[in-house]
């Protein structure tokens, strides 16, 4: 790699940066080194003020000889947005600007601006370029505490820059801007000496086999609905089913925590009291940092709300399975702080949960104070959550992944399923984090080696029931193997004693993958997979067609795969 440019720009000015030298001016100085060690090199940008200094960006660049045959892997900004790797000649676009104002404030797209060229890819926190010998040249940050790192691929060009989410950030004290390795090889060593490096140690919280009412009867639950599934889930002997997680719909409204809707006349409590009795651990579905607009917190506190500039509520997403708008909560407000703690302690300890999925976590950096970055604020947010939590468990979801490094114990790593593959519409209307089988599977895929380094990986729910839902059954079986074998969190949302002897049979395959050691997944043809993996000594393989035309030797949808070679 060749240093192409590296510049700071601050208080109107542009500063040239040179490598392994310091850069002075009047207001600050730079420090630009390499660190060299024997299985990697580490790149460390360093800007130190003299006085209060305005960044608003910095870049360094690199010529990389890109191949027409590179796969490049680009991390969206949060749990579900569309992650994969991409071809060398594709673009990643944002949404259409007539529908922007729906789909933006879950993504990227409100603060970055998309390039919209072929050849053009952008990853965070972390990205690779894996050549046609399946080894990968990784760039990962050990500093998104301090400001999600960007890298750019400019392929066309052969280029690739490294930038930090910082425009804007009132500076008056050291900064790590970039700190980042570099590190070839395959992608097991690759991720360990990653993690390794950045002092994360594997999760120490049990994988996780259970249930979740979200994917069956979304906000329409009731006790008596999750007291029948525990129940039937309780009866489930092989395989064992661990926890019990009660998802939206409890709560009057999203932000009104600690209203309960009628249809639990007994409380939460009750709830938690039933599952522990049944044998399991119970979950409840929260999202801290979020209200919708019909809720009590949105009315009667509106100085807890985020607002814009103009003082205007920040809107942090539209739900048409609420009120519509939803809006974010300033995290840096000592009141919404209080509100949180006491919600959470009331949750673990009042009414006995053993884990809280919390939800739409990305809302917390709708807007940063002028003396952090939106990094700082989700790092610092999921701090905040992780102490309250305390021995207990912490499901992430709608997280940026690089806050939830060792911090959560298990992370959703895409998108929510849909009931049917895809949804071709929101695909078009460029919603990257939409919710799609597809997209999950393709995150599943892609995020795999997070699994067991990072967090747990949660790659949503499988589904095996016949009705209310729209998969045929080669797609229902890909989704359950592929998250069996790549996620230490394998949840349905089925009620289990419909189950048909053939359902059942197809559940305890699934699960005899579950203590697989990955050694790599690769897309050998456009959405055709092949897993390798080691179980029970043995190396072993499986091939999955995400397609939609017959391709590998496998039907459309197929996952191949003999489990005669395995024993269940």
């Amino acid at each position: 790699m060749q240093l192409e440019e590296a510049y700071l720009e601050y208080n109107g000015k542009r500063l040239d940066l040179q490598p392994d030298k310091m850069t002075f001016a009047d207001e600050l100085y730079v420090e630009f080194k390499w660190e060299r060690s024997e299985n990697s090199r580490r790149l460390r940008l360093t800007i130190h003020p003299k006085q209060t200094v305005h960044l608003e960006s910095f870049c360094i660049a690199f010529t990389h000889p890109y191949e027409k045959t590179d796969k490049i892997f680009c991390n969206g900004y949060q749990s579900w947005t569309e992650t994969r790797e991409y071809a060398a000649d594709e673009k990643i676009m944002p949404p259409f600007s007539w529908t922007e104002k729906y789909f933006k404030p879950y993504g990227d797209s409100w603060f970055y601006n998309f390039p919209k060229q072929q050849g053009r890819l952008h990853s965070w926190t972390y990205t690779y370029v894996r050549n046609e010998h399946n080894d990968i040249s990784f760039m990962g940050s050990l500093s998104d505490h301090a400001g999600f790192t960007l890298f750019e691929h400019q392929c066309d060009k052969h280029v690739i820059a490294m930038k930090k989410d910082c425009g804007g950030l009132r500076l008056d004290h050291s900064y790590p801007a970039i700190d980042v390795i570099l590190i070839s090889g395959k992608d097991t060593n690759v991720f360990d000496l990653y993690f390794k490096t950045l002092n994360i140690n594997p999760p120490t919280a049990p994988k996780l086999n259970g249930w979740t009412s979200w994917y069956h009867y979304y906000k329409n639950i009731s006790q008596d609905i999750i007291s029948k599934n525990a129940k039937a889930l309780s009866r489930l002997e092989n395989p064992k089913m661990d926890i019990v997680q009660i998802d939206d719909g409890w709560q009057e409204k999203v932000g009104d925590w600690l209203s309960v809707k009628n249809t639990f006349p007994d409380g939460m409590r009750a709830m938690s009291d039933e599952i522990h009795s049944q044998g399991m651990k119970a979950g409840l579905w929260l999202a801290p940092f979020i209200c919708e607009k019909d809720s009590d917190i949105y009315k009667k506190h509106p100085d807890w709300i985020l607002k814009d500039d103009n003082g205007k509520p920040i809107p942090a997403g539209y739900n048409n399975l609420w009120s519509g708008w939803f809006y974010a909560l300033d995290f840096y407000n000592n009141d919404v702080q209080k509100y949180i703690t006491e919600v959470v302690l009331i949750a673990l300890q009042k009414w006995n949960y053993d884990l809280l999925k919390l939800d739409f976590l990305y809302a917390a950096a709708m807007k940063t104070p002028p003396s952090k970055t939106r990094g700082h604020v989700l790092h610092e947010a999921m701090d905040f959550l992780r102490h309250l939590i305390g021995d207990k468990w912490m499901l992430a979801c709608g997280v940026p992944m690089s806050a939830a490094f060792g911090r959560a114990d298990y992370c959703r790593i895409g998108a929510d399923i849909h009931l049917k593959w895809t949804n071709k519409y929101m695909k078009w209307l460029g919603h990257r984090e939409r919710v799609s089988t597809l997209v999950s599977l393709q995150a599943t895929l892609s995020r795999w080696q997070l699994n067991g380094r990072a967090f747990h990986n949660d790659p949503d729910v499988f589904i095996l029931r016949s009705g209310k839902q729209k998969l045929t059954k080669e797609q229902q079986r890909t989704v359950l193997l592929l998250n069996a074998l790549l996620g230490n969190v394998l949840f349905n949302s089925d009620y289990v004693e419909s189950y048909s002897e053939a359902e059942h049979s197809l559940l305890l395959e699934a699960t005899a993958l579950q203590d697989a050691e990955i050694i790599s997944v690769l897309e050998v043809e456009k959405l055709l997979y092949v897993v390798k993996f080691i179980l029970n000594g043995n190396e072993q393989e499986l091939t999955c067609n995400l397609s939609g035309k017959a391709q590998g030797g496998l039907k459309p949808f197929e996952t191949g795969f003999d489990f005669n070679k395995i024993e269940i």
